[in-house]
């Protein structure tokens, strides 16, 4: 198996990223047994894939800390230095005495001494005892959060810092008072939703895009303009849609716990779309799936979608 050459991104920070994550996060993880998901992990290393992406939420550090033990073990690479793992702060720990504490559990699952990226997962805050279901909200304070984010890279747990599912309007209040900007914002961007103006806000602040749901199910994988593209180039219709988000400058974290599809996936670097066929894509009708309709409450901070996103949805 020949292993691809993933190009990186210069963040913010000075530290690189691989151009493609693999994703660890949703129910389709915790259906699969931990042992075959380290597998598929050490597989993906084996493939070319460098860059990892899990979350206190997602319960899959302890699989990708494993993962990334034996492919150090097996000689697949040669030292840790060679994986950028991201991590995310959840909402019941998005407090300034609780994000320091809330890494160092992450670090005690992955086994690792540090973390290539970390991220607010949302810009809300839940009570301990919440789940997504069942979420009692507090007063999210942008300023203390990222201060303590602060931090933990100053310590050196975290190589960069970012955010996830930040609009443009929750950025520029974080920026009025960081220290240290967000390197990255991890945001739901596919074909189906290519956040035009949040790219453009976070390209003039230097802010790296990684898009979450890169292939957004129905919304992408069915959609007739990427398949008469797919078929046009030999391509599938994922190698597609990741290719598009690589070209707008920003980096997929793509899902899948197929081996095929885990191989085809990497291969979107070694040929490109055409303008004709951008402009297609950016024809495609819009739609947001990941409302957050689970943090908007009458009794909450965010009363409203339009709150919560200010208004980009």
């Amino acid at each position: 198996m020949d292993t691809v050459q993933v190009p990186e991104v210069e963040l913010n920070s000075g530290h690189k990223m691989p151009a493609i994550g693999f994703g660890t996060g949703a129910s389709a993880a915790s259906a699969v047994p931990a042992e075959q998901l380290v597998q598929l992990i050490v597989g993906a290393i084996a493939a070319g894939y460098r860059h990892f992406d899990t979350a206190a939420i997602y319960g899959t550090e302890e699989v990708v800390g494993r993962a990334a033990a034996e492919a150090l073990g097996g000689g697949l690479i040669k030292s840790r230095g060679e994986l950028f793992v991201t991590s995310k702060l959840w909402c019941t720990d998005a407090h300034r005495d609780l994000v320091l504490p809330a890494l160092q559990e992450t670090l005690r699952k992955l086994g690792l001494e540090y973390v290539d990226l970390y991220l607010i997962h949302w810009p809300i805050r839940m009570s301990k005892n919440s789940s997504i279901h069942n979420a009692e909200m507090m007063n999210f304070d942008v300023r203390e959060t990222w201060a303590a984010m602060e931090e933990c890279c100053r310590l050196g747990l975290a190589k960069s810092i970012g955010i996830s599912n930040f609009s443009s309007a929750k950025i520029a209040k974080l920026l009025e008072n960081a220290t240290i900007p967000p390197a990255v914002n991890q945001v739901e961007m596919n074909v189906g939703w290519q956040q035009g103006k949040l790219v453009q806000f976070c390209r003039e602040k230097k802010i790296h895009i990684s898009a979450w749901s890169p292939l957004g199910a129905n919304a992408v994988m069915e959609n007739p303009v990427l398949k008469e593209i797919a078929v046009n180039k030999n391509k599938t219709l994922a190698q597609v849609a990741l290719r598009w988000i690589y070209e707008q400058g920003a980096t997929p974290t793509v899902r899948s716990f197929n081996k095929e599809r885990i191989m085809q996936n990497i291969q979107i670097f070694d040929w490109e779309l055409s303008d004709e066929e951008v402009h297609k894509i950016r024809q495609i009708p819009q739609h947001r799936a990941g409302s957050g309709k689970e943090f908007v409450s009458a009794d909450g901070q965010y009363k409203s979608i339009e709150e919560l996103w200010d208004g980009e949805i």
